[in-house]
């Protein structure tokens, strides 16, 4: 059973529970001086819920002179013992759990009569910190909370019950107030993480055209914001609408990064006035300067379609040729043979283009692999494949789906018929027309 602490200054506190731990009051454990920087009070409890209490107190006597208290809820608080700051430090190892400053402690010339308690937080920023001062300096007591300590105790007025009680909450106080830190970190870097997504997806540049856009975009990695799929689509003052989607091979974040330099100089070059076999030379020569192997290579799908929208230019470098649906015809793919290489396969290589006649009214749907490479089934390691993604588009234009919605549920099928998130980055984008002339 506890016994309760004199209440005068400099009479020992009484020993209450000795145990099998038989140490002295200024015990130093491990010698170590990096436990200040890893120990974590906000963490994972000691090992059956005991406590490891440091003292820092200037009592020549010695107030707090047993090696552990027990207190009612069965919490076992061991006792360690510092005579000033120096001698704290060098006991502040992994297993200690909250600090007990006395404000009494003598404070550096011209240093506020907090400074003690401010250098313990700065030395042990994730341990519990209490003050320890008298009834009489209440004002001082309430400022050390307000600093940074998780409570204050009144000397003359403290007990082995009040003592344990107050370490066992400080600790959980901390390691409140470190999960809440911890959330509000999280919901930060999410809204700082979403605003940076939109930075570096494209916003098309559609201003003047007839064509409707839609797109969605799905990274491989897990909690990643871009893969290395990337695309864009742009307006010409010329009034043809250029749209490319392209894949740069690997998962990682540089493979990201050069997909984000690849649709930004697609852009630029474009808006200069570069198109189809000397475009694509261009961002091949973009793409041999800023990989960071000879290994990596991108694939890319592009279009130029004529101001009147009703017939397109193609280009395919190593990608999978685009998805068309005509009014009343069932969706199918454009013809692929005549393609070139991936961009950064062959030096001085060529792509050729490729007329297409789109007619109307029309849907035009360009991918990466990622839609197309997922399995049929959770049950089978059979691949969807470019037939049966036409398959499931003409069901879902069946059902009356368009632009966004059309996307969402592929996307969505695809990933259900994978039996869970895909593995490759996901990107599509759709551009349709509805064959009547904006005025």
């Amino acid at each position: 059973m506890p016994v309760p602490v004199p209440r005068q200054r400099g009479v020992p506190l009484a020993e209450t529970h000795r145990g099998s731990a038989g140490a002295s009051a200024t015990s130093t454990g491990s010698s170590s001086t990096g436990g200040s920087s890893t120990a974590s009070t906000a963490g994972g409890s000691s090992a059956g819920g005991d406590l490891t209490l440091l003292v820092i107190e200037d009592d020549p006597a010695g107030t707090f002179t047993v090696p552990e208290l027990l207190d009612a809820a069965g919490t076992r608080v061991r006792i360690r013992s510092a005579r000033n700051l120096t001698e704290a430090e060098r006991l502040l190892t992994d297993d200690v759990h909250c600090i007990l400053v006395d404000l009494a402690l003598p404070s550096a010339a011209g240093q506020d009569t907090l400074g003690p308690l401010r250098h313990v937080l700065r030395l042990a920023p994730r341990h519990a910190v209490l003050a320890l001062t008298t009834s009489g300096d209440a004002e001082r007591a309430a400022e050390a909370v307000r600093v940074g300590a998780q409570d204050h105790l009144f000397r003359d007025e403290l007990d082995s019950r009040l003592l344990s009680r107050a370490v066992r909450y400080a600790v959980e106080r901390k390691r409140a107030d470190a999960a809440q830190v911890k959330l509000a970190e999280s919901r930060l870097r999410a809204q700082e993480n979403a605003r940076l997504e939109r930075g570096l997806l494209p916003t098309p540049l559609l201003q003047g055209s007839d064509l409707r856009f839609a797109a969605r975009y799905r990274p491989g990695r897990s909690r990643a914001l871009l893969g290395g799929d990337f695309y864009d689509t742009v307006r010409t003052p010329d009034g043809t609408v250029h749209a490319m989607i392209g894949d740069v091979c690997g998962h990682g974040p540089d493979e990201a990064a050069l997909g984000v330099e690849l649709r930004i100089a697609w852009r630029a070059l474009t808006f200069a006035g570069l198109c189809g076999d000397e475009l694509l030379s261009t961002m091949q020569q973009v793409l041999e300067h800023e990989r960071e192997s000879e290994e990596i290579f991108a694939t890319l799908c592009a279009v130029d379609i004529a101001p009147d929208g009703r017939r397109a230019g193609l280009y395919l470098a190593g990608h999978p040729a685009p998805l068309i649906a005509r009014q009343g015809r069932a969706a199918h793919l454009l013809p692929y043979e005549d393609g070139g290489p991936a961009l950064g396969l062959l030096p001085r290589a060529r792509w050729p283009r490729r007329q297409v006649e789109l007619g109307g009214a029309w849907s035009l749907m360009m991918y990466t692999d990622g839609l197309i490479e997922g399995r049929q089934g959770p049950d089978t390691k059979q691949r969807l494949g470019q037939d049966g993604m036409v398959e499931m588009i003409n069901r879902q234009l069946a059902a009356g789906l368009e632009g966004e919605s059309l996307l969402e549920a592929a996307v969505s099928e695809v990933r259900d018929l994978n039996g869970g998130e895909l593995t490759d980055d996901v990107a599509v984008l759709l551009l349709s027309r509805n064959g009547t002339p904006r005025r």
